[in-house]
């Protein structure tokens, strides 16, 4: 079995122009294939600078990340082929259908409509959206909107998966419908790579957890093994606050 890291972080760390500060200092991180991984940090504390970096939308200012083995910086094409991204805002079309959104994003993966449509549909009934397909999306509310903001993202299949707080604003249902899909998803074998605020969920889907803070990974552990290595701790958010502080991190 391969034991090489399907994720490798070398010393990166990124400066934005007119910053005083770093927005990462000097990563360094290794991610196995099939993880769940959990990155979890205060507001500001460089969770996005990274996730960025990963699917090739910036550029470190130093230092190197491989991905599939590739080198990022000179394969960043292939790469973000086998890649799929699921943002925090929602990448949809609000005039259109459920369906037609759906393939459009799987037309941009060069994917036919013949290819498509029994994939979205399968999709679309697994998170419960069948009945609402060819409805348009500004109808639906706001876990609609994320389901089917997931559903955009793994249409091609992606080994590797990021999500940027997935279930962010939902109803208990919908976050509950969402959850089961990722686990589902790194059943079958794909790598997840995932930032949220809810730190109950993160304890209960990820399989490794590191805690960013100041632009550093400051932990990182299984879940259970951050609880028991804390003193006091019952729950990854105690964990969370005895290492990143109460100080509030509201920013503008």
């Amino acid at each position: 079995m391969d034991q090489n890291p399907l994720i490798q972080i070398k010393n990166i760390s990124k400066q934005y122009k007119g910053a005083t500060f770093l927005s990462l200092d000097n990563v360094n991180l290794e991610i196995k294939s099939g993880e769940v991984y959990g990155l979890l940090g205060p507001n500001g504390a460089g969770k996005t600078t990274l996730i960025s970096i990963l699917c090739g939308l910036i550029k470190p200012s130093s230092g190197d990340v491989s991905i599939f083995g590739k080198d990022l910086k000179q394969e960043t094409k292939e790469i973000q082929k086998e890649i799929g991204v699921v943002p925090q805002e929602y990448a949809l079309y609000p005039k259109l259908t459920a369906r037609e959104n759906l393939f459009y994003f799987g037309s941009m993966f060069g994917m036919t409509k013949a290819q498509l449509k029994p994939i979205i549909s399968s999709h679309l009934e697994a998170l419960g959206l069948l009945p609402f397909a060819d409805k348009k999306i500004k109808t639906f509310s706001g876990g609609m909107k994320r389901r089917v903001n997931l559903i955009a993202g793994i249409l091609h299949d992606p080994k590797l998966l990021f999500l940027d707080e997935p279930t962010v604003g939902v109803d208990v249902q919908s976050k509950q419908a969402i959850t089961t899909k990722l686990k589902e998803l790194n059943d079958v074998g794909t790598t997840i790579i995932y930032t949220s605020h809810h730190l109950r969920e993160a304890q209960d889907l990820c399989s490794l957890v590191g805690i960013i803070d100041s632009g550093k990974i400051i932990a990182e552990n299984t879940p259970a093994k951050l609880i028991s290595e804390t003193k006091d701790a019952r729950n990854l958010e105690d964990v969370f606050i005895e290492l990143t502080g109460r100080e509030l991190r509201d920013y503008a």
